[in-house]
């Protein structure tokens, strides 16, 4: 082994353990050894500039002036941008937050605010900086990237709470006498075919699904209206995929599908139906249509339906929210909707440990819109209202001598 090698060697094994100042002090060492050429021949072995080196060589015959904690002189290295350029930080706040700290009218008020756009509008201020040092100064400024978060809940009506609270008491009275309750409600429109959607699931390394770049299909392509029924004595939910429009009628035959699929048998003593609903949407309290075709299921129940709306802008309370539509969406995320029956499927494989079941059924009738309810009719319907915001609480009894019963007697 010549002696290149055993330097290489040695600096192999002692770097790991040196400091700055060591670190020279080693490589100006070995290259007074070494002689003629030996700044040159270490720079080489060890990777280190040769002033670095000479450096060291100037330190190793003079006594040192640093104390045990320091490596350099004081005052060594640049100095900072923002000593040299002092108005630097307060120029950048201004971009960042022009409403607080800067011009309301900054040219970045409305652009993307990136350190890359960030540093070019600074040195065209006349500021020298550059896309790293901008990044730095605004983690030093205590910014850092952050995205939207729900958290405004907007105007709350003022009786929010105590509807919460209403709600509350009607449903366990309702589930202690064994009453049938069910939250509903209409699950995000679904685009169906070789799109993305959203989420992450195994797949050996480039095996991943392709899908089609562009999302934004003409009238042409499919859309599926899932609507969920959530019974909350029995931990099951039941899935109807509207291919055609989401309506009150299409809301209603979804629960009616439910009662003569399980409700009536799961029931079979039921006296009343209790119904929590959100306050808008195809079941919203607004919508004539909605209540005319409840009065509808009541006639064929043969007994009343309760209705419990939430106060408007408080859907995600509703438990087919967060205890059936949450655990759909992560059972298929990251797998492409391609048609109805692989979305049914996917609905239909949805469990949780806490033993949720879920059914899916696909619904091709039409449910045609502009469906007006006359004034007649809408008078005709059998509602009294609580005298706790009957907007929002009401019952609809049955008439048994309504016709209109046999309208959905196909109904499945």
């Amino acid at each position: 082994m010549d002696a290149e090698d055993q330097i290489a060697l040695r600096f192999a094994q002692l770097a790991p353990t040196f400091n700055e100042r060591s670190l020279r002090l080693f490589a100006a060492a070995e290259a007074n050894a070494l002689g003629h050429g030996g700044v040159s021949r270490l720079s080489r072995i060890t990777g280190l500039s040769r002033p670095t080196i000479e450096k060291g060589q100037r330190e190793l015959g003079e006594p040192c002036t640093l104390s045990n904690d320091r490596v350099r002189r004081k005052g060594g290295g640049r100095r900072k941008a923002c000593d040299l350029d002092g108005t630097l930080l307060s120029a950048l706040e201004g971009m960042v937050e022009p409403l607080s700290r800067g011009d309301p009218m900054s040219p970045l008020r409305w652009t993307c605010k990136s350190t890359r756009a960030l540093a070019c509008a600074l040195v065209e201020q006349g500021h020298a900086t550059s896309q790293r040092m901008v990044w730095t100064l605004l983690h030093s400024l205590g910014y850092s990237l952050q995205a939207n978060r729900k958290t405004e809940e907007g105007n709350q009506h003022p009786d929010r709470n105590a509807q919460f609270e209403h709600i509350n008491t009607q449903v366990s009275r309702a589930l202690r006498t064994g009453t049938p309750v069910i939250s509903v409600d209409t699950k995000k429109k679904e685009i169906l075919g070789n799109y993305k959607n959203n989420g992450r699931k195994w797949h050996s390394k480039g095996d991943a699904p392709k899908v089609q770049g562009h999302d934004c299909p003409g009238p042409e392509v499919p859309r599926a209206y899932p609507y969920g029924i959530y019974d909350l004595a029995k931990n099951t939910g039941r899935v109807v995929i509207g291919v055609d429009h989401d309506t009150g009628q299409f809301a209603v035959a979804s629960i009616r599908g439910w009662w003569r699929a399980e409700g009536k048998r799961l029931y079979p003593d039921a006296k009343r139906l209790l119904i929590t609903a959100d306050g808008g949407g195809s079941n919203g309290y607004r919508l004539s249509l909605w209540k005319r075709e409840l009065q509808r299921l009541s006639n064929e129940l043969a007994f009343p339906v309760s209705v419990c709306h939430f106060p408007p802008g408080t859907c995600k309370w509703n438990k087919v929210e967060h205890l059936l539509f949450s655990f759909i969406s992560s059972n298929w995320r990251g797998e492409p909707l391609t048609d109805y029956e692989t979305m049914a499927n996917l609905i239909s494989g949805t469990k949780t440990a806490t033993g949720l079941k879920v059914t899916c059924v696909l619904d091709r009738r039409q449910y045609p819109l502009k469906n007006t309810v006359s004034d007649e009719e809408f008078k005709s319907i059998n509602l009294k209202q609580e005298k706790f915001h009957g907007e929002w609480n009401h019952t609809i009894r049955p008439r048994p001598n309504d016709n209109s019963t046999m309208l959905f007697a196909s109904d499945t």
